[in-house]
Formats: C-alpha cells, sequence, structure tokens
C-alpha cells in the first residue's frame, strides 16, 4: 500500500545542507467538538440622553453601563437587565436604534374620592409592585402626586409620570407601538378612594431596523432578540437571518420575540412570519413588558449550551407571573404549539416557565403541514453540525491538494465529527446512516468536492402516553 506523500508548510523540498529540520503542524491537534455557547444581540431602541451611536454594537457586561449608554428605563436597558438577571454569564451585545418620528402611548391612572379611612394604595407598574401609605383626608390630589412620586423615584420604568387633579399621565419613554403592550394597575383599600387604570394606547410608528440588520451583518451573533411583535420589523429580522445562516454565509443565528397580548393575536403573527429561525414566547396578560419577556426567553436558549436539549420547564427569573384569569388553559396551549407559538405558564411558586420552544415554521413553501422544523432544537441542532463539521474540515485541510485520496480524508474527518456529536447524544443513528455519507468529487468543478451528511438529530422527549388499564 502507498503511504501518502508527506506536505510540509515551511520546510521546502529543494533544501541541500545537510541537517535535520522539524517544523510544527497545529491542524491535528483538535479532535473534540467546537463550543456551543451563544452571543446574543439586542436590537432596540435607545433615549435621545443615551450617548451610545445608532446602529452601532456596544458589548455590555452589566444594567448600569447599559442605562447610562441607552438612557434609563429605555427598552434597550431593560431588556439588557432582564438578559442578565435570567443569565448573568450571557455574552452580551446591543445595537440601539433611535426612536422614530413617531407618538409614545400613555395610560392614565384616574383617582377619585376623599379617603375617609386610611389604608393603602397597591400599584403594579410594569411588573415593579409598590404600595403607597393613603391618610385619613386624602385628596385624589394628593394620592396621585404619591403616584408621580413613587413612578420618579423608579427611573427604570419604562414610563415616566405627571399629575393634573388626580389623573395621572403615564407616558412610555419610548416611543411606538410597542409601548401599548405595557401594563399598570391600581388598587386603592382606602375607604371611599377609587382608581381606575386605562390601558396604554396611542403609541405608534416603530423604527425602521433594516440600517441596524445591515451594521450588524458580520458580526456573528447566534441570537438576536428584538422588542417589536409587528410583522414589518420580525419580517425584516427573518431575511436578516435567512441571509446570514444560507449556505453561503453560514454565521447561524436565530431571532427571539416575546408576546403579553392575545393568544389571536400571537399565532396570526406567527403565521405571518412561518420561519424556522425565529421563535416567540407568548404569556398572555404579563405585567412583565413583552420586550423584556423576550429578552429573558434569549438568555435561556443563550444559557443552555446542549442545542439538542429542551428547555421545558426551565424559569424566566425576571417575568412577573400574570393574573389568574389571563392564564392560558392547557388547551390553548395546545394552540399556540400547533400554529408556532411558544407558550410560557405558571409553575409552583409562581415562576413562569417555558411549556415547550417552538419556531414559527409550520408549512412548507407549498401550504403543506411540516413539523420538520418544530422543535427550537432542530434547526440550533443543524446549525450545531454544520459548524463542527465545517471547522474540522477547515484545521485539517488547510491547503490540501485534491486528489484520488482526499475525499477519503475527508470522509473519515465528517465521520469522526458525527461519532462525536453522537457521543454527546445531538445526533443519534451515525452507523446506520454511515452509508449514506458521501464525499464524492464534482463533475462540473475539477476543485470541488461534494459533500452529503445525513443528520439523524436527537429528539426531545416532549410526550409520553400511558393507558390505565382499570382491572376488578
Amino acid at each position: 500500500m502507498t503511504s501518502p506523500n508527506i506536505s510540509f508548510n515551511q520546510i521546502p523540498n529543494s533544501i541541500r545542507k545537510p541537517g535535520r529540520y522539524f517544523e510544527f503542524n497545529n491542524s491535528l491537534a483538535v479532535r473534540t467538538l467546537p463550543s456551543a455557547a451563544a452571543r446574543i444581540l439586542i436590537i432596540a431602541q435607545k433615549m435621545a440622553a443615551g450617548p451610545a451611536p445608532v446602529n452601532t454594537v456596544l458589548q455590555i457586561f452589566d444594567a448600569e453601563t447599559a442605562a447610562l449608554q441607552f438612557g434609563r428605563g429605555s427598552q434597550c436597558h431593560r431588556m439588557v437587565v432582564d438578559v442578565l438577571q435570567t443569565n448573568p454569564y450571557a455574552r452580551l451585545f446591543v445595537c440601539p436604534v433611535a426612536d422614530a418620528a413617531g407618538t409614545a402611548a400613555t395610560a392614565t391612572i384616574t383617582i377619585t374620592g376623599t379617603a375617609t379611612g386610611a389604608g393603602v394604595l397597591d400599584l403594579n407598574l410594569a411588573g415593579t409592585l409598590v404600595q403607597l401609605p393613603v391618610a385619613l383626608g386624602d385628596t385624589p390630589t394628593a394620592i396621585a402626586t404619591a403616584v408621580v412620586a413613587a413612578v420618579t423615584a423608579r427611573p427604570d420604568l419604562p414610563f415616566s409620570a405627571t399629575n393634573v387633579v388626580g389623573v395621572v399621565t403615564l407616558t412610555a419613554r419610548n416611543l411606538g407601538t410597542v409601548g401599548n403592550s405595557l401594563r399598570a394597575s391600581a388598587t386603592p383599600t382606602a375607604a371611599s378612594v377609587t382608581a381606575v387604570v386605562s390601558a396604554f394606547a396611542s403609541g405608534a410608528t416603530d423604527p425602521d431596523i433594516t440600517a441596524a440588520l445591515a451594521a450588524v451583518q458580520s458580526g456573528g451573533h447566534e441570537i438576536i432578540v428584538v422588542p417589536y411583535q409587528a410583522s414589518t420589523q420580525l419580517q425584516a429580522l427573518r431575511t436578516h437571518l435567512n441571509f446570514v445562516s444560507g449556505p453561503m454565509e453560514q454565521r447561524s443565528a436565530i431571532g427571539v420575540f416575546g408576546l403579553t397580548g392575545t393568544l389571536s393575536a400571537a399565532t396570526t403573527l406567527a403565521a405571518a412570519l412561518n420561519s424556522e429561525r425565529l421563535t416567540g414566547a407568548l404569556l398572555p396578560g404579563s405585567f412583565t413588558p413583552a420586550e423584556e419577556v423576550a429578552a429573558a426567553y434569549a438568555a435561556l436558549i443563550a444559557a443552555e449550551e446542549d442545542p439538542a436539549r429542551p428547555l421545558n420547564t426551565l424559569v424566566l427569573t425576571s417575568v412577573q407571573a400574570p393574573p389568574i384569569a389571563s392564564r392560558m388553559t392547557r388547551t390553548e396551549q395546545e394552540t399556540a404549539l400547533a400554529n408556532g407559538i411558544t407558550p410560557l405558564e405558571v409553575q409552583p411558586g409562581e415562576q413562569v416557565g417555558v411549556v415547550r420552544a417552538i419556531t414559527t415554521y409550520t408549512l412548507n413553501p407549498l401550504g403543506v403541514a411540516d413539523i420538520s422544523y418544530l422543535d427550537l432544537t432542530t434547526v440550533r441542532t443543524l446549525d450545531y453540525v454544520r459548524r463542527a463539521v465545517r471547522e474540522r474540515v477547515t484545521l485539517r485541510f488547510p491547503r490540501e491538494k485534491l486528489s484520488e485520496r482526499t475525499a477519503a480524508r475527508v470522509r473519515s474527518e465528517v465521520l469522526d465529527v458525527l461519532v462525536k456529536l453522537e457521543e454527546l447524544e445531538i445526533v443519534e443513528a451515525v452507523n446506520a446512516n454511515k452509508p449514506a455519507l458521501v464525499v464524492e468529487r464534482a463533475t462540473v468543478d475539477p476543485n470541488r468536492l461534494n459533500v452529503r451528511i445525513p443528520v439523524d438529530v436527537v429528539n426531545g422527549l416532549h410526550v409520553l402516553a400511558g393507558r390505565i388499564d382499570l382491572l376488578l
């Protein structure tokens, strides 16, 4: 059997002087798989007071830096807080965008009645709980003034507050429709005092994020999270994800968004996206803003470095459980899962956890129901397999000649990667699928090898069905 020729990178074949010459070759050194650590990129709105330049990526390590750079209480700042609370070790980046020339969402808290007894005013301000004392004789104006002071003392809130004769107006810090999903409540216990809270509304005109997406095309961030719940921005994100994750760019990424509205609105949005690279988490009625739900969900995804392991039951620590009346039933959760939406549920201890992380992909290009990309783990596993194979081949064959021997050597390395992936239970049935692993020379390009890699991804254990037979 003829031995393969040994090639040298630094020692020329034309040496005449006698000697013993040795060079170092590290192309065979790495035999392990690459890390699956994911970088999170937040694309969201800053405030005008934040000095960070728009459409420029900054790496962020702590929430206080985010407050200083993007404006305290801005979308960027609050999403950073939620990521770091859920996953303190997240590799986090932010690309801020400016508010569009739109309007800010507003809501009102209307206080009526002079207190005929002492009590408290329980406030839920976008997930922040506040209790204000109400004294005997307090007027609506006095109580409303205390509410404004409470909001002003908490600049991390997503809105500011003003008071006119007992009517508190809450105004979102960022302009646009995202503010319409904010929530607040006020419950007085003092006798003769009432409080009526209107829904946030009138927020209009979100920014165009295409410039930000263009600015991060070469960044290689694996998870991109946005605050938006509108098809315009999410379809732009889908286009970006398809481009950077395609076979030419190969910087695989997924997009994450959050929803706190109705199940009907969520499933309608998912149908307009239908992408294996977009995943949206739904928690109807939560006082935690939707953009913060999205940030916490993205942080959970990044924390799980095994791409094949389901996220079922993992807790979004920074997200507040919604009122009982707003929580989805099992039937509603099933509807969400059948229509491309990841449902969140309240677990024991009033903790919010993932039911099953899925993508918005439900139909193939012909409009036929398709479960091939149902679970988020599927596309994450495929991305990881591609990366592992690509890195191994790059390491082993950086300057390789293409001869009759080359295909077998490449096939051996690809097979070794698959075996190691099987050992980690990321793929399975490697030996059974081994005959389908093909490496062959291209017929149209003499400098090209074509490779077909069968990948049987490991699925999650989501359902255990049993029958109980009654015996008398």
